[in-house]
């Protein structure tokens, strides 16, 4: 998901309730789900840039439905701990978000069974509902993808005016040894190539920031195509894991980290700074390479007002090569954003929520805010038309599909005791780029530690 510093207050007496008139028929979608009803609707909210969106749908549902919802969203990088605190309340979520089937095993009382749901029956590809404890545990709201984000017209201008570069078209790049000797082209022949080419690069790949506000690239999604491959190897559930590691592809992921932190021109002294803005080294066509996700699409929706000068169309996305598999390799697609309906809540809340869900699937208003507001991707099949993804990285994610390539699963949603796994990973791989530390040390606590903390979450 996408980490952006968002101011967001969570009052403890909840945000003020939003109660007006009586239904009405304007504005529904492909069904008329909305409905009043007796119960009322708390979701909590998983991510902070949606929060506007959220209070927007839940003011209008309100209006035409006279059902109270009251929407939350906690801070960012505080999910977790909100949500412990608000289910231990009398007047709990009756929406919560679950990243993966860990977190149902640590919530399994508080889920509802989806099995008999219209947004279940909606979800066009079941593969993105949880299942756990023999229930539908929870089904995803929506669905993203992440890569290597790329200027394609910069590097189409370095193939065709550059006379030394190492490929003759951007459709070269299908594999890491490609792209290791492009990055590092660029970024040994800045000056010469901004002469050939009348471009402005600093350098090939973006800033590595390794502070809080960026190392969940690497902790996470970088890490997620080791652990995706080691699955794969073990023949386990892709994103549901095991218990012990082994870190079979540690070495491919030094390979790319090194890569990443070789050709970029910030100083890896200072990637844990947070003075470093990877984002707007690629809005300002200062370097050729990002990684991220499909969520930065909308950074760069409005070429006249986002204060960047790449163009939206320069842009695409490709895979994480990782020297595996990467004949085969498409981007990393998947979700850590379930809606789960809290079992423990009354039954007229529940089925309130019910229908206020399947209205945001259903209504125009509810698949506008998801496809055109938020962003998003949804995967139901009601986001037809004018609601269909208008994201132009994950058309890129279906197209390597339809020409046979295997979508990478979100593997790091196995992660036990995510934010800590992570801490404690970061902190010898800072080490080890800023300091020359030992990559021994950075492969040691990717494995041991995730057995720790496997077992420490697994103890009954």
């Amino acid at each position: 998901m996408k980490k952006k510093l968002v101011t967001v207050m969570l009052a403890s007496s909840m945000i003020a309730t939003m109660l007006a008139g009586c239904g009405s028929d304007s504005g529904s979608g492909t069904e008329k789900s909305a409905k009043s009803s007796d119960g009322s609707v708390y979701m909590l909210n998983f991510k902070p840039e949606t929060d506007q969106a959220w209070q927007d749908l839940a003011e209008t549902y309100t209006d035409q439905t006279g059902v109270q919802v009251t929407v939350v969203t906690a801070a960012d990088g505080q999910y977790k701990t909100t949500l412990k605190s608000e289910l231990a309340k009398k007047e709990a979520p009756t929406i919560f978000n679950i990243g993966s089937t860990a977190d149902c095993a640590e919530y399994d009382k508080y889920i509802y069974d989806l099995k008999d749901s219209e947004i279940y029956k909606h979800l066009s590809d079941k593969s993105l509902a949880l299942e756990y404890n023999g229930k539908v545990a929870s089904v995803a709201n929506c669905y993203e993808c992440y890569g290597i984000i790329y200027n394609k017209a910069i590097l189409e201008k370095y193939c065709k005016d550059y006379s030394g570069a190492v490929i003759k078209s951007v459709d070269d790049i299908k594999d890491l040894d490609t792209l290791e000797k492009v990055a590092k082209d660029i970024n040994d022949h800045v000056d010469d190539i901004n002469k050939a080419c009348g471009t402005n690069l600093t350098e090939a790949f973006a800033s590595a920031g390794l502070d809080s506000g960026s190392n969940w690239r690497f902790s996470g999604h970088l890490a997620g195509v080791e652990l995706y491959y080691e699955f794969k190897d073990d023949g386990c559930d892709l994103t549901a894991g095991e218990e012990k590691i082994k870190g079979t592809y540690m070495d491919n992921f030094k390979r790319v980290w090194d890569m990443y932190t070789d050709t970029s021109a910030a100083d890896k002294a200072t990637l844990d700074s947070g003075s470093l803005n990877a984002e707007a080294e690629l809005g300002m066509e200062e370097a050729v390479f990002y990684q991220n996700g499909d969520w930065e699409y909308s950074a760069f929706a409005d070429d006249n007002e986002n204060g960047y000068t790449v163009k939206q169309d320069d842009l695409s996305m490709m895979p994480i090569y990782f020297g595996v598999d990467d004949e085969n390799e498409g981007l990393a697609v998947g979700t850590e954003n379930h809606w789960t309906v809290n079992a423990q809540a009354d039954k007229k809340d529940i089925d309130a929520t019910l229908d206020f869900l399947n209205w945001v699937i259903t209504s125009d208003e509810g698949r506008d805010a998801i496809t055109n507001t938020m962003g998003l991707s949804a995967p139901f099949d009601t986001f037809t038309g004018d609601y269909a993804s208008k994201n132009g990285f994950a058309k890129v994610a279906s197209d390597l599909v339809a020409d046979g390539k295997t979508s990478v699963a979100w593997s790091f949603n196995a992660t036990p005791s995510v934010d800590d796994w992570r801490a404690d990973f970061i902190a010898p791989l800072t080490e080890y780029t800023e300091r020359g530390g030992s990559w021994d040390d950075v492969k040691t606590a990717f494995v041991d530690k995730w057995s720790y903390y496997w077992d420490l979450s697994n103890e009954q």
